[in-house]
């Protein structure tokens, strides 16, 4: 018969060998979980209405198209939970959230303590804007230098690149526009490479933020010259009257601009060819503000 002493030894043993191997375990199954892309697009709504979230979780390294559904993600606001969504199979999820204030506030959307995905979470902004705030639309090539032998009056939009450097003094008048006036409306559009327009946000955010432009709304649109004059009627139809004037590169982006009696500011020089007649002109960022 063993004597206590004896089997005291023995339990000692056995959970010694235990914790090694549950260690291992552990290790496994965080080695099996799946790293994922979290991305998140941009909100635009009144103080005190619901705004919707909308946000997209996807494997890493694996196609655009490839979503992860049935994963809980958690909308962030100044550090909190502030709503809950899962996601469909296509990976999307749509969270709700009022906000109470107005101004742009940065958020973020992470995955809820999934056991089948590493963490990870996106960002985008929260716009909360009054609807008799006078908002104009700035299309993206009108904030960068523009390359030898590039036409801007040609089409709508730019495929953003990381190395784009912006227009001297961009970033310096939007922001004195923007500080106590104006609310504003980044414009974008969707490279043809890419299958997600979430990911082309992303960029363009990233772009935005790492040259110190002011935040604001954007919008991605598919590529083509009549896309932008639908996504004002769109804007116009939602309540968003107060959209005043479109700065762009592009004569397609100003003639939409100027076909719903909006105005239109071209940044353009003679060597570029002719802006839209009802447009002005302005030849720097400078000269920009004082057209407004």
């Amino acid at each position: 018969m063993a004597t206590r002493p004896m089997i005291d030894l023995v339990r000692r043993a056995s959970l010694f060998c235990l914790v090694p191997f549950l260690s291992c375990v552990s290790l496994v199954e965080a080695a099996e979980k799946t790293p994922a892309t979290l991305l998140v697009k941009d909100a635009l709504m009144t103080p005190g209405q619901p705004a919707t979230v909308e946000a997209r979780l996807s494997a890493k390294g694996l196609l655009a198209s490839t979503g992860l559904g049935g994963e809980l993600l958690e909308l962030i606001v100044d550090g909190k939970v502030v709503a809950t969504g899962m996601t469909g199979g296509d990976g999307r999820a749509v969270l709700t959230y009022h906000a109470k204030a107005q101004g742009v506030t940065p958020i973020q959307v992470r995955v809820g303590g999934s056991p089948r995905v590493l963490p990870t979470e996106g960002q985008a902004n929260l716009v909360a804007w009054e609807r008799r705030n006078p908002v104009i639309a700035i299309e993206m090539a009108a904030l960068m230098e523009g390359r030898k032998g590039e036409n801007p009056l040609s089409g709508i939009g730019l495929t953003l690149e990381s190395e784009r450097k912006p227009m001297p003094d961009a970033a310096d008048e939007l922001n004195k526009l923007t500080q106590f006036y104006y609310r504003v409306i980044y414009v974008a559009t969707v490279p043809l490479t890419s299958a997600d327009g979430l990911h082309a946000i992303a960029e363009v955010r990233a772009w935005l933020n790492a040259h110190k432009f002011p935040p604001g709304y954007i919008v991605m649109l598919s590529p083509g010259e009549s896309v932008w004059g639908a996504k004002i009627d769109e804007l116009h139809a939602a309540g968003w009257k107060n959209l005043k004037t479109g700065i762009s590169r592009s004569k397609a982006f100003a003639e939409a601009c100027l076909q719903r009696r909006l105005e239109a500011v071209v940044i353009s020089d003679s060597a570029t060819g002719e802006a839209p007649r009802k447009a002005k002109v302005a030849k720097n960022w400078k000269e920009v503000r004082k057209k407004l």
